[in-house]
Formats: structure tokens, sequence, C-alpha cells
């Protein structure tokens, strides 16, 4: 028997770096509104109540930078600058500069808008065919967030974090081995209560009830306090949660990051066509789990490599797939585009809780092949 633990952790939409990644995001998403041919390549910094934008943009477009930073902070619910950030209250700094002519004059004749490595799997441990340890710590962290905003734990901050590791047998997810949640909150709030509450209000209601038994560890933010978060606790910067963008650590990851990014970077374009594929070969019976690799050269259509793995698990073999691969689908930047249909303003629904295992996402699609 095969017996193993793995830990995946996600984080809510108020940790620095995601609200980082989902600024960045919801300007990509306001310059896609007016110019669907938009190029965009922008990252934030948050620091206590201090914001930097920096990056390059082309785009027909005017936005009002400050005030759409200021309403995505205020969605997050980041309002008191002596707890984590004031939405009303924040430094705002931006230096957005036009894209770089050497790097356009590849992307105009349709390549890749930078050379790179990207990733793509899947897995039919769960429905949504992703790994279960990720799958399980998006959906805790999502509704930790949908208890603040709903009031069902009113004294809670924006700032959290979970991390759960799951027991393995035979490849096949047993059991739920630890539960680990750190999720800010006002002061005073005691430990007892909050223990009680997130797990009344999360834990019972996110898993299931055979995933757990009586040796199964539950944390609760472990320190004792968790009041002083968000960007007053720790610095977040646009790009550093790309394991938890992805599979939670459980299949390899290119280190392309995916916010603030227009669809000609192929770190995000290609990861997700990567990702339907996968998804693709395994809902399609060829495989229990698959792993797809490409690599581009910047300004070159074509990817460089095609690699798969299926892990043993194929009912092909992998020179098989990789010719179907090429049969049904054009992985050229500009084909991938067309697609995914990745030119609308989709992108702010993808920052958080994972960019895939979502359903109403163009590259989570089940087709038949």
């Amino acid at each position: 028997m095969n017996k193993y633990f793995f830990t995946s952790e996600s984080v809510t939409e108020g940790h620095p770096d995601k609200l980082a990644d989902l600024i960045s995001d919801s300007i990509l998403d306001e310059y896609l509104k007016q110019d669907k041919n938009a190029r965009v390549a922008v990252e934030t910094f948050v620091s206590g109540n201090t914001v930097t934008i920096a990056g390059q943009v082309s785009a027909n477009a005017q936005i009002n930078v400050e005030e759409l930073v200021r309403r995505t902070i205020k969605q997050i619910g980041y309002d008191n600058a002596k707890l984590d950030m004031d939405y009303r209250t924040c430094k705002i700094d931006v230096n957005i500069t036009k894209q770089s002519a050497d790097i356009a004059m590849g992307v105009d004749i349709g390549g890749a808008g930078d050379q790179g490595i990207m990733f793509g799997y899947a897995s039919d441990e769960t429905e949504n065919y992703m790994p279960y340890a990720i799958d399980m710590a998006h959906k805790l962290s999502k509704r930790l967030s949908d208890v603040r905003k709903e009031g069902i734990i009113p004294y809670l901050r924006p700032d959290g974090k979970v991390q759960v590791t799951v027991e393995y047998e035979n490849e096949i997810p047993k059991r739920i081995e630890t539960i680990l949640i750190s999720t800010q909150h006002n002061a005073e709030v005691s430990q007892e209560v909050l223990k009680k509450d997130v797990i009344t209000n999360i834990i019972d209601i996110i898993v299931p009830k055979e995933m757990m038994d009586e040796n199964t560890k539950i944390y609760i933010n472990p320190t004792g306090r968790f009041v002083i978060g968000g960007p007053l606790g720790d610095t977040g910067l646009t790009g550093r949660k790309i394991i938890v963008d992805t599979y939670g650590g459980y299949a390899r990851h290119g280190g392309g990051a995916f916010s603030g990014k227009d669809a000609s970077k192929v770190d995000r374009s290609a990861t997700y066509m990567l990702r339907h594929i996968a998804k693709n070969i395994v809902a399609n019976g060829y495989a229990k789990k698959c792993e797809i690799q490409v690599s581009y050269a910047i300004g070159m259509e074509e990817p460089l490599s095609i690699y798969i793995n299926t892990f043993g698990t194929g009912t092909k073999t992998e020179e098989e797939l990789v010719i179907l691969i090429k049969e049904n689908f054009n992985l050229t930047p500009s084909g991938i585009i067309e697609y995914l249909n990745l030119k609308e303003p989709i992108y702010t629904k993808t920052t958080n809780y994972g960019h895939f295992g979502k359903p109403n996402l163009s590259w989570e699609k089940v087709i038949k092949l």
C-alpha cells in the first residue's frame, strides 16, 4: 500500500498578495472594457497604508487608476489603517508607461509576448478535476471570506490563510489529517469563541464528515492572536501566490505569474489552455491524471516543445496524446486567445480561490475529444 500525506494552502481575498493581485486584475479588466486589444502588464505592491502601481500599458482607453484602486480595496473590506489598510486614506502611487516597442513588434504579428515554460494539470480525484488538498483549501478560504462578508462571524477581518493536509492511500484521498486556519479578527474576541465559530460555521459546513475522524487535527490561529493584518502586517505583491493560483504544489509550475497580464502573455493564456487540454484528456477517459508542458520563444507563434505525462494511468501512449493535442488544439497565442475568448474583461473572476476548477471559466469547459 502506497500511503503519504500532501498539504496545500489557500488564502482569502484579503491576504496582502491577493489584494495586490486583485488590484492588478481590476486594472486589466477596466482597460479591456474599453479596448479589447489592450496590452497590459501591471504590478501592484501594498505596504502599510500605501499602494504602488507600476507596469506597461498600450491601450486606446482612459481609466482613473486611483479611483479604481480605492474601490477595489473597499470591496475587500479594508477600512481601518490601524489594523490593516483604509481605502479612504491610503496613499496611491502610479507609474504606468507604454509597452516596449521591442515586445510589441513580436506580439503584433501573433507571436508570444515572452519566452517561457508553462504547465497544465488535471486529476480525477475531485469532480472539478483538481487535486483534493487545494480544492478543499480553496473551499475553506472562500467560506472564511463569505462568513465575514455575510455577517455570520462579524468580528473577522479580511486577511486569512488555510492549510489542508490530506492522507492518500494508493493515490486516492482517504482522510484529512490536518486543517489549519489563521484568520484576522477584531481585538475583543476570545480565542475560545473564535475557534468554536470557525469550526461550526466553516469547517463543519465545508468538509465532508467522512473525510474527518478522531485523529484529524484542527488548528485555529495557533499563535493565539491575529489582529494586525493585511498590508500593515505584511507586504503584498502581485504574482507571489502562483502555487495557490494553480494546483497547490501538486503539479509543476513554469514560474510565470498571471494577474495583471493580458492574454498576449503566454504565462497566463498558455497555462489556461494547458489546463483545458489536461482536464479534457482526463474527462475523456484517456488518463486518470495528466500533466502537460509547452515552451515558447518571444515573438514566435508555435510552441518550441510539447511534453505530456499521464503517470502510468494513460489509455493511450504519451506520443499518441501529443498527436491528439496537435490535431485538436491551436497552441499559437492568437489561436488560444480566440479559442478561450480571452479578450473579455473576465480576469477579476480568476484572481481569488484558484484560476482553475471554476465551472464558469472557458478553459474549464469539458468537450469531446
